[in-house]
């Protein structure tokens, strides 16, 4: 054991010593650009090249002291309960992004005229575990310089420029100019033993932005419903995942608490609950009072004319309809957030009202900047398409705001404000010409500057079984709390129906009822893509094969109990690992086909950000999920004889199994599922 860590030293101290070396020799560089008459182009360009291909070096040998140091530590006698993770920031290694930066050195260092041809570096199954595919793009750009190099050729020159680093086992060119990766599973090992002694890291991420996430968003005074539960799901789930990578993120809700229906509620609350400054009025069914009040406004005219007037006197802020307002609104928080508790949804509220002040401000801005133009009475805004489209309407014709106003103002706050570098907006694919129009607005009068990544997240409509909007049979829409009901009945069914009540203490059987219930409902959502309409049907949310929350989740059980079952704990596990008496094994095909899956964790994670397209996480996990089963059908962790004893256990099969449910729980959380051990 000692020369296995003094060898990791050493090359640690070569490494160490040749990033010292490079830093001097790129600063050496940098005076000599200065130096460089700014005429003569072609030594600047040359120096410039070797620059940037000393850069790529230099990280490259970081990452690899890195990876040697975290294998001689892992080697060392620790106490892994003394040893918290937040003690350790290093993050999980993206394999293809280490590949993609190896590759562009070789690319570099082969045809340093060929700058602007991205590094293709992709996951393989049939021929390696990885494949460079940009020696023809490479080729295409050679014969553009009228330089004449097959494909096949340019792969050679990449390979044979490949830095020496640990993480490549094997590199050969085949075909028409494909390269074939293998990687080491010495070096795949040492990231997932990493992972069961210091728990799932997030990837590498280059910048830590605020990020404002804008989704939920119901109306006060009406029920939540099947249309707020897709925001509600993907928001949440993008939240989880900016935070787990590091992001400074807030989960806006930008309720509806503004506006003329406040008018006619507490018009109408006047009349029903006349004492209601002094006495509290029994209004927990808003629904109704809701539909009270709009049926009187639509068919009473002296009402309407009250209802306006209340809704300018609760603008002024006169005191007892504001005190209406807050009883309405606080009622509402209340049911709210019984559904935000059930599906574990964590939120900061910020309605429209909280905007009024500053549309009060904002318009005479726009309006001095020129940027407002009048139609009709009305003052509109047109974006950056010159008076082509639909253009915001800022002022009303009677002078009131409209939620383009309360929009143009909440976007200035989160940018001045909150100081939000990306802003993401979770609502129907049918709001994108809005948030189009919006954003282009936003940045021709510099409220939206340069920087500020904004995103509208749209997605399709929740179809019922018949492939229409999916309504109850009266033809009404769903109310998500009855939907969540339903959910748990149907769960506790199917469990019921396995005899799981035989096996679970009640507090176990309620905590799977709950997981099944919740999970499915999110699952489903989830694993569509959300750009697509999606057909909701309890029958395949529930069965408990093919990529639903119900098979994921057995399926985590099931690789829980494998170590129990060994009377085995993640203690001893680790302690094993960490003191050298035991390690993961990779050997088998099918355990390295398992390993090679968690090893592309970090990879997932950060396709999945440049789209937030849930979805692809749903679908990596489905396949941990089948890949386990291969290697579990093929390698016996367990061996026992005819009687039930055990004979044999395979620590570090178990020790595979380990790392595969740390993988499958972290993806779990991110998408908002709660698994349990039992079910």
């Amino acid at each position: 054991m000692a020369d296995i860590v003094e060898e990791y030293t050493r090359k640690a101290d070569a490494a160490e010593l040749e990033i010292i070396n490079l830093m001097i020799e790129v600063e050496n560089l940098k005076n000599k650009v200065h130096n460089s008459s700014s005429g003569d182009g072609d030594v600047l360009k040359a120096l410039k090249s070797k620059n940037d291909r000393l850069k790529y070096r230099l990280e490259i040998l970081k990452r690899a002291v890195d990876s040697e140091e975290n294998c001689s530590s892992k080697r060392k006698q620790v106490d892994v309960s003394d040893c918290p993770l937040e003690k350790d920031s290093r993050n999980m290694q993206s394999i293809q992004e280490i590949l993609t930066e190896v590759f562009g050195v070789a690319v570099s260092q082969s045809y340093p005229d060929v700058n602007d041809v991205p590094v293709l570096v992709l996951p393989s199954t049939k021929f390696g575990d990885y494949q460079f595919n940009s020696a023809m793009l490479i080729s295409q750009a050679l014969a553009a310089k009228g330089v004449k190099v097959p494909p096949r050729l340019v792969a050679s020159s990449v390979v044979e420029k490949l830095p020496q680093v640990p993480l490549i086992e094997k590199a050969e060119v085949a075909g028409a100019g494909f390269v074939n990766v293998r990687i080491s599973r010495q070096y795949g090992r040492s990231i997932l033993e990493d992972v069961l002694l210091r728990g799932v890291q997030p990837p590498r991420v280059h910048q830590r932005l605020r990020v404002v996430v804008d989704f939920s968003s119901p109306n006060i005074a009406k029920e939540m419903h099947v249309g707020h539960l897709r925001s509600t799901i993907i928001g949440e789930s993008i939240s989880r995942l900016l935070e787990f990578l590091g992001h400074d993120v807030v989960r806006i809700n930008h309720v509806g608490d503004w506006g003329t229906q406040f008018g006619m509620l507490i018009a109408h609350l006047q009349d029903k609950f006349p004492d209601y400054l002094h006495v509290s009025p029994p209004i927990a069914d808003l629904q109704a009072l809701y539909k009270e009040s709009k049926q009187r406004f639509d068919e009473d005219e002296k009402f309407k004319k009250r209802a306006y007037s209340c809704v300018v006197k609760l603008q002024n802020h006169e005191s007892d309809y504001i005190k209406a307002w807050q009883l309405i609104c606080d009622v509402s928080r209340k049911e709210f957030q019984k559904v935000y508790d059930r599906l574990g949804i964590r939120l900061v509220e910020r309605g429209e009202s909280f905007y009024q002040e500053r549309m009060e401000a904002l318009v005479p801005r726009l309006k001095a900047g020129g940027f407002l133009e009048e139609d009709d009475g009305r003052w509109v805004m047109w974006g950056e398409d010159g008076g082509r489209g639909v253009p915001l309407t800022v002022v009303k014709s009677d002078g009131g705001f409209t939620y383009d106003t309360s929009d143009m103002a909440c976007l200035e706050q989160r940018v001045s404000e909150e100081h939000a570098d990306w802003i993401i907006y979770v609502t129907d694919a049918g709001q994108a010409n809005h948030f189009t129009t919006l954003f282009q607005c936003a940045r021709r009068c510099g409220i939206l500057r340069d920087g500020v990544r904004v995103d509208h997240v749209g997605f399709g409509v929740v179809l019922g079984e018949d492939k229409k909007k999916f309504k109850t049979r009266s033809g009404e829409t769903v109310r998500l709390v009855a939907l969540l009901d339903e959910g748990v009945r149907r769960s506790k069914e199917k469990l019921l129906e396995k005899e799981r009540d035989k096996v679970l203490s009640e507090d176990e059987l309620r905590s799977a009822m709950e997981s099944v219930a919740y999970g499915c409902i999110k699952y489903a959502d989830l694993s569509h893509n959300r750009n697509h309409d999606y057909v909701f049907s309890f029958n395949k949310m529930l069965q408990d094969k093919g990529n639903t929350a119900v098979y994921l989740l057995y399926a985590y059980t099931r690789i829980c109990s494998i170590a129990r079952m060994a009377g085995l704990s993640g203690t001893q596990l680790r302690s094993a690992l960490s003191e050298g008496r035991s390690q993961l094994s990779l050997e088998h095909e099918k355990e390295w086909k398992l390993g090679r899956c968690l090893l592309r964790f970090p990879e997932v994670l950060s396709r999945v950000v440049k789209d937030l397209g849930l979805h692809q996480l749903c679908d990596y996990l489905y396949e941990i999920a089948t890949t386990f089963t291969e290697f579990y059908d093929s390698c016996y962790c367990i061996e026992k004889d005819s009687s039930g004893e055990i004979q044999k256990v395979n620590t570090g099969r178990i020790l595979l199994c380990e790392v595969t449910a740390l993988v499958m729980a972290k993806v779990f959380d991110i998408l908002g599922l709660k698994p349990v051990p039992k079910m």
